[in-house]
């Protein structure tokens, strides 16, 4: 879905596009473009991402380790060309990103960094965590951060279906 002309929006797609382009994101891009479509969902996908990307309980580098994993799980390549420099930038390891991106369990991770690898794991093979995964991951990151684990995830995954539904790709 190519973006809509600004001519071509409808009163409601015209004000979420600038609420977007006035929020943190700083412009309607990647996902937001075919979501743009059902204005009202975008605005609210919008608010819940901006919350869970930049906020959330999670450290920066746990949090873009999610996103990471999230896209690679998803084969999204627009997150992952957003997420990738942003990673780095927030201080995960390049062997980490290089592993993830290869589809590898990584070597030399934190003992967070490896429960989030796990969490995720667990959670995307089973739709579910063992007790030991849930008991640890409440002792590293609290129940808020566990909440916010899987928002991340979730919400990352349905950034990524739509994009691959609508065919989003970087550039």
């Amino acid at each position: 879905m190519p973006p809509i002309a600004a001519e071509a929006m409808t009163p409601e797609q015209r004000t979420a596009a600038s609420e977007i382009a006035a929020g943190r994101r700083g412009g309607l891009s990647g996902p937001f473009v075919p979501a743009l479509r059902s204005p009202e969902f975008m605005r609210r996908l919008q608010r819940l991402g901006e919350y869970l990307r930049y906020d959330a309980a999670l450290p920066p580098p746990l949090r873009e380790m999610v996103i990471l994993l999230t896209a690679r799980s998803h084969r999204q390549s627009y997150e992952w060309s957003v997420h990738e420099p942003i990673a780095r930038r927030e201080g995960l390891s390049p062997s980490i990103i290089v592993a993830i991106e290869s589809d590898r369990r990584p070597e030399d991770m934190t003992r967070d960094e490896a429960l989030v690898f796990e969490f995720f794991a667990e959670l995307r093979s089973t739709h579910d965590v063992n007790d030991a995964t849930y008991t640890a991951a409440v002792q590293s990151f609290g129940e808020q951060g566990v909440i916010d684990l899987v928002g991340l995830i979730g919400y990352y995954g349905t950034l990524a279906l739509i994009m691959n539904a609508t065919r989003v790709r970087p550039g």
